[in-house]
């Protein structure tokens, strides 16, 4: 049984805080400008662990010594004792340099590791981030914004016959699976989903849809189309609000 999803991981999000004011009374806290984790793209976690860049611009007088962020899930006050789960920085101590006068950025890193996560809590979160002054003054971003954890996810595909003769049916299967974060770091099928099935004319840069394809139980994916030219054969998954979308690599079928 997994036992907690407490320490260390990843986040994702770029977002603009508070507006610098025109002017500074020293002793006042710093002001966070900026927070982004993971370039303001979802955190895709998969079965193994994965190190994700953090930083928090922020403006004082004195030197930002240190700004951090924190990923909790559950609740929405880090305070309120209500979170079930919470991903936080490899280290204390961040590093911090001088942007502009009175800006500083400073940069953490993140630990997704997925042992610390459990499926339930793949979607919505909240970002708790902090920035240090001084010695001893402090702040942080408020209210605190949401960003999205996901379970990873793999697509296969297989188009036979190759080659094939025009007008003959081509039947392309394929699989949609996704990371299992209870208890095993697995792929599990991802079952009753909808997926797209796409071909690409060989000669050709862009994939067109042809039908849509749900997964069976098993996320397994089958369906037939009829040969009428060279070409690639994909599928494709846009996502759901706990995976992450997924394209497989086109297979080619030679029509004679």
């Amino acid at each position: 049984m997994r036992i907690s999803a407490f320490g260390a991981a990843v986040g994702a999000l770029a977002l603009t805080a508070v507006a610098v004011p025109a002017a500074h009374a020293d002793g006042s806290p710093p002001v966070i400008l900026n927070v982004t984790v993971n370039g303001g793209q979802d955190v895709v976690i998969g079965t193994a662990t994965k190190l994700i860049t953090a930083t928090v611009t922020a403006s004082d007088p004195s030197p930002i010594t240190n700004g951090d962020v924190t990923l909790y899930h559950g609740g929405t006050d880090m305070n309120d004792d209500e979170y079930d789960g919470v991903l936080m920085p490899t280290t204390n101590k961040t590093t911090c340099s001088e942007v502009n006068y009175q800006t500083w950025k400073c940069k953490s890193t993140i630990n997704g590791n997925p042992l610390l996560l459990t499926n339930s809590m793949a979607g919505t979160w909240h970002l708790y981030a902090q920035a240090y002054a001084g010695n001893s003054s402090y702040t942080t971003l408020t209210p605190n914004p949401t960003i999205r954890v996901l379970r990873a996810s793999r697509l296969t595909v297989n188009a036979s016959p190759e080659p094939v003769h025009k007008g003959r049916t081509i039947t392309v299967a394929g699989k949609l699976s996704r990371a299992w974060w209870d208890d095993e770091l697995q792929y599990h099928g991802y079952a009753n989903q909808p997926v797209q099935l796409q071909f690409r004319k060989a000669g050709t840069s862009t994939y067109s849809t042809v039908k849509t394809v749900h997964t069976n139980v098993y996320g397994n994916l089958k369906t037939t189309v009829t040969a009428s030219a060279d070409g690639y054969w994909r599928y494709y998954f846009t996502g759901s609000t706990t995976t992450a979308a997924v394209r497989a690599a086109g297979d080619y079928v030679d029509v004679q």
